[in-house]
């Protein structure tokens, strides 16, 4: 358990966490931001690669990637991915992004390369200026590059991980063998093959070789949960492991764990979440280990409520999502704000996410939450980010 960590996060000017979101909004500008202001800031690792490569795209006006790119510890391999992806000035407009290859279950050593540095990248400049903690996050479901993000975010001394979306039994160990260089193995989740048939295995040393390879931190471990069964889980199986949960209430987002009862909908198709639901914080004190309450803390009273509770911290989201620093596209984060204002935004619970995990989502006209948009948008799986 990282003790350092827990007095670092009880030490905070603020003890609330903002949370990782989507592909891209939380990012290492508003993390930053979070962690100057004295909270504690969370920058979201989904499919960073890919966003790195469309940033380079875009021409780094403001040259905050080249300074992060410089302080990568393998000069070359940074080098590799800039020449790949930048273009100076950036792409012409409607000109469509070059993206990156698919993920496979054996990647390339350019793919690779692209994954180590955009963890890097997102994560050193999140914490570039300043002493707070920031964290990373990522999808459970989002399987094979996880080795790979992790080195990249432990490379640039990452302070903690939360997962969600997923059991992440397999965090604590990898992280555990990146910090000693050594070889690390994620088994996979593949349809229709016997467990532990696929994995992905990764020896940074080795791939790394022309390097001396540097003693990295194992970040602290706080994987997201919404029951008591699975906090009961990850406690039993990884001892001294854990340190801290992430209890996510059911009003929390975007992904959410399925209800106890699957078959129950409203009016609206919505999953309908019940006391069997609710997760008992006097069973997860018994287990000794520190808890942060994610879903609806965001107000002065909850926040006060939330450590009366026993909570170390909370962890906000549609506050820091509908913010300046938010990376959400300028017009809906304006819509969805003054919406919100005036009582208007309603968020369903929706079947929207292909994780198969129930998911928030704000009807806005005009986006894929309306059904016209949404049946008119092609299918295509051109980013391959949850092939099963």
């Amino acid at each position: 358990m990282r003790k350092d960590f827990l007095q670092e996060l009880q030490n905070a000017c603020h003890k609330v966490i903002q949370g990782g979101m989507g592909v891209g909004v939380s990012s290492w500008k508003m993390a930053r931001a979070w962690a100057v202001a004295g909270g504690i800031g969370v920058v979201s690792g989904a499919a960073i690669h890919i966003v790195l490569a469309r940033r380079l795209q875009l021409g780094d006006p403001e040259g905050h990637l080249k300074r992060a790119f410089d302080a990568f510890p393998f000069r070359n391999v940074a080098k590799r991915v800039w020449k790949r992806y930048f273009i100076p000035f950036g792409k012409r407009t409607g000109e469509p992004f070059r993206n990156p290859q698919l993920l496979t279950l054996q990647p390339s050593r350019e793919l690779i390369e692209l994954i180590v540095v955009s963890n890097f990248v997102e994560v050193y400049l999140s914490k570039e200026g300043h002493s707070g903690p920031v964290g990373i996050n990522y999808l459970e479901k989002i399987q094979i590059p996880h080795i790979h993000s992790l080195l990249g975010a432990m490379l640039a001394g990452v302070d903690f991980v939360t997962v969600g979306a997923g059991i992440p039994i397999q965090f604590s160990a990898i992280m555990e063998k990146l910090a000693n260089g050594e070889m690390a193995e994620y088994r996979l989740e593949v349809t229709d093959a016997v467990a532990g048939e696929f994995s992905m295995r990764f020896d940074p040393r080795e791939f790394f070789s022309e390097y001396a390879f540097p003693k990295l931190m194992r970040p602290a471990f706080l994987p997201i949960i919404a029951s008591n069964v699975l906090a009961s889980m990850l406690a039993k199986k990884l001892p001294g492991q854990v340190d801290a949960f992430v209890i996510e209430c059911p009003t929390a987002g975007g992904h959410n764990a399925p209800p106890r009862d699957k078959n129950a909908r409203n009016e609206r198709g919505e999953p309908i979440y019940g006391p069997k639901d609710v997760v008992d914080l006097e069973a997860i004190r018994k287990l000794g280990i520190p808890f942060i309450l994610a879903g609806g803390y965001a107000h002065p009273e909850n926040y006060v409520e939330a450590l009366r509770a026993g909570a170390i911290a909370i962890q906000v989201g549609s506050i820091a999502e509908l913010s300046d620093d938010s990376a959400l596209v300028t017009h809906l984060r304006r819509v969805a704000r003054a919406m919100a204002f005036m009582g208007k935004l309603l968020v369903v619970t929706s079947w929207v996410s292909p994780t198969g995990y129930p998911f928030k989502t704000a009807m806005i006209t005009g986006t894929s939450s309306d059904l016209i948009v949404y049946a008119q948008r092609p299918r295509i799986c051109d980013l391959g980010l949850l092939r099963e």
